[in-house]
């Protein structure tokens, strides 16, 4: 696949599904700060099309990208933030939940987790949510730049281990130097045909 337009649609407090909303939609989540904004850019080649922040908690809203005319990518609000007071963990947890309970149109979402770090009980409870729900997803290990080539698949192990994923599964990524980019274009692409497929088997 090939991204060759990809433009702002709108932010939303409360998903709705009406227009322009209408397209399939493949979400991208994340804890704060684990490079949610900046792999969205890199993907689409727009260095500013989503607004990166030093600051994590920076995504409130669900924000929705029209990529290719063809589907939504949509970015939800960073969980996990130490410095947000309760009241708003509840409200960005009721609508990330409400996105994943009354999203009609969800084909994939890309989980992402810091390949530094050992996975959070917030990236294992978004993983066991997704089982549940069973929403399909795929673990990206992002921020690949910041350790060495020999250090990634030792990096790994804790990481599949407890999202109980296979390496061959997790795709290693990093917006720095596009790390990865190419395998998440072949896999939005695979997915993607997917679900049209099965669209038109259901008409």
């Amino acid at each position: 696949m090939e991204i060759k337009n990809a433009s702002f649609v709108t932010s939303l407090a409360d998903y709705r599904e009406q227009a322009p909303i209408t397209l399939p939609q493949l979400a991208v989540v994340g804890k704060s700060n684990v490079g949610k904004s900046s792999l969205i850019n890199a993907l689409c080649n727009r260095k500013k099309l989503c607004k990166t922040s030093a600051t994590p908690g920076k995504t409130r809203l669900i924000n929705v990208f029209l990529i290719n005319d063809a589907f939504h990518l949509v970015d939800l609000p960073g969980y996990g933030f130490a410095k947000v007071d309760k009241k708003e963990k509840e409200r960005w947890g009721a609508m990330m939940d409400h996105y994943f309970q009354d999203s009609t149109l969800l084909f994939h979402v890309l989980l992402l987790v810091d390949i530094r770090h050992d996975p959070t009980q917030d990236d294992i409870a978004m993983a066991q949510y997704f089982r549940q729900m069973d929403i399909p997803f795929t673990v990206v290990a992002t921020k690949a730049d910041k350790i060495s080539r020999g250090a990634r698949m030792k990096q790994l192990a804790p990481i599949c281990r407890q999202m109980l994923v296979q390496p061959w599964e997790v795709i290693v990524s990093s917006s720095e130097d596009n790390t990865g980019r190419d395998k998440l274009l072949e896999l939005i692409e695979s997915v993607l045909t997917e679900e049209e497929e099965a669209e038109a088997s259901e008409e």
